[in-house]
C-alpha cells in the first residue's frame, strides 16, 4: 500500500506475534488471520488462546472455511516427551 506525505499522521506503530509466544500476556487489540493455507495448525484451542488475549476487542479475519475447521478440531495432540519417565527417574 502507498501512503501520501499529508497521511503519514494516520499511521501508527504495531507488531505481530505469534499466539505461542504470546501465551501469559495480554493485548489491547487482537487480530487473528484464520487462512487454509495453513489448515495444519488449525485447531479451536488455537483459536481460545489467541482471542483470550485479547484484553478490548478480538478480530477475525479470514475464511469461514477455516475458522469452522479450526473450530471442529478439538482433539488434543498426543506428545511424545518421555516427560513421565523422566520424572520417575
Amino acid at each position: 500500500m502507498t501512503y501520501d506525505y499529508a497521511d503519514l499522521n494516520e499511521i501508527t506503530l504495531a507488531f505481530a506475534t505469534t499466539i505461542h509466544k504470546s501465551q501469559g500476556s495480554e493485548y489491547r487489540v487482537v487480530i487473528l488471520p484464520m487462512f487454509m493455507q495453513h489448515f495444519m495448525i488449525l485447531s479451536r484451542n488455537l483459536i481460545y488462546t489467541g482471542l483470550t488475549r485479547a484484553r478490548e476487542l478480538a478480530i477475525l479475519v479470514g475464511d469461514k472455511k477455516a475458522i469452522g475447521l479450526a473450530i471442529q478440531q478439538d482433539k488434543d495432540q498426543d506428545r511424545y516427551t518421555l516427560l513421565a519417565n523422566r520424572l520417575r527417574c
